[in-house]
């Protein structure tokens, strides 16, 4: 193999130290794509081939191995059962969502915010002509807080462009993605420009994106370009869980249903409404110190402070 690497070293642009370093791993420089100009291989190539290589058969392994297992027996041995297709948009997710839990070091932390005044408020609201109560999402409330938190911590709406090469890509957009339960399967259609537009703009935004998903009217194009993304359990129930980050976005927001508990405020107990959150990152951009500062600026932007300043 060594002598048909050194009659083909002509054929590919390399310094003399990544021409050594692949001989000495026994690697075929001219299947190596170079990443410098005109294609000129350098040694981080040579180790991102062979890295390449390893996962190939890794995964190539896995899928044998998978498959001997499913082999080895058939579901209808132990009693009746229904053959179903898959939903198309859950086809589509599923190798996305692999890859994203494959390759993002996840972590999540848990908090929850005491969003009582802000409930409060929220109930106030009324029309201004008809004087009837206006029905505003919480999410409407949640979108306004991550945003003035992005703005604190612009890390959170980035993506890892070139780890090795310590390149991230900051953005200075708002788009927040919004997890949306269809009868076709989970679909994240995002809220553009969110920074611009105030809590009723949201909530009909909302609505609508929602209901464009249900019926499969939404362009495929606002499923991209997105900040973060937050995904809601609000109207179905449940408390603490772990999302998984939308890839490239770096980090993603849980929120559980909103419950009853008592607080010790002010000396005495009293009754609270307290959202339960639970923030996915990256670990590799993001660190766990970075991420309570991050739900402490969540909650505070949720808390007495600050509900009424967010529906300006």
């Amino acid at each position: 193999m060594t002598e048909n690497i050194e009659k083909n070293l002509d054929k590919t642009s390399a310094s003399p130290k990544a021409r050594k370093f692949a001989r000495e791993l026994g690697v075929d420089i001219n299947e190596v794509s170079g990443s410098e100009r005109i294609g000129r291989v350098i040694e981080k190539d040579i180790k991102h081939f062979i890295s390449s290589k390893i996962n190939k058969s890794n995964k190539r392994e896995n899928e044998i191995k998978n498959k001997s297992i499913k082999m080895e027996y058939k579901h209808s041995e132990f009693g009746e059962i229904e053959i179903k297709d898959i939903p198309r948009v859950k086809k589509i997710a599923a190798p996305h969502l692999s890859n994203s839990w494959t390759n993002i070091p996840h972590v999540t932390n848990h908090d929850e915010a005491d969003i009582t005044e802000l409930e409060e408020f929220r109930s106030s609201l009324t029309d201004s002509f008809t004087g009837e109560r206006k029905k505003i999402t919480p999410l409407a409330f949640i979108i306004k807080a991550i945003v003035l938190s992005l703005k604190k911590f612009p890390r959170f709406n980035s993506s890892i462009d070139d780890i090795e090469n310590g390149k991230i890509t900051l953005k200075k957009y708002f788009h927040i993605g919004i997890a949306v339960d269809t009868p076709h399967g989970l679909m994240v259609p995002k809220i553009r420009n969110a920074n611009e537009k105030d809590i009723n703009q949201l909530s009909i935004e909302l609505k609508n994106v929602s209901d464009d998903c249900r019926n499969l009217k939404i362009d495929k194009k606002e499923f991209f370009g997105g900040s973060m993304t937050i995904t809601s359990l609000g109207g179905i129930g449940g408390s603490f869980f772990t999302p998984i980050i939308n890839y490239p976005e770096v980090a993603i927001l849980g929120v559980g249903r909103s419950y009853k508990k008592q607080v010790f405020l002010d000396g005495k107990f009293m009754p609270r409404t307290i959202l339960p959150l639970s923030l996915s990152y990256d670990h590799r951009i993001i660190d766990g110190a970075e991420a309570a500062k991050f739900n402490n600026d969540l909650k505070y932007n949720l808390g007495p402070n600050f509900a009424y300043n967010l529906a300006k």
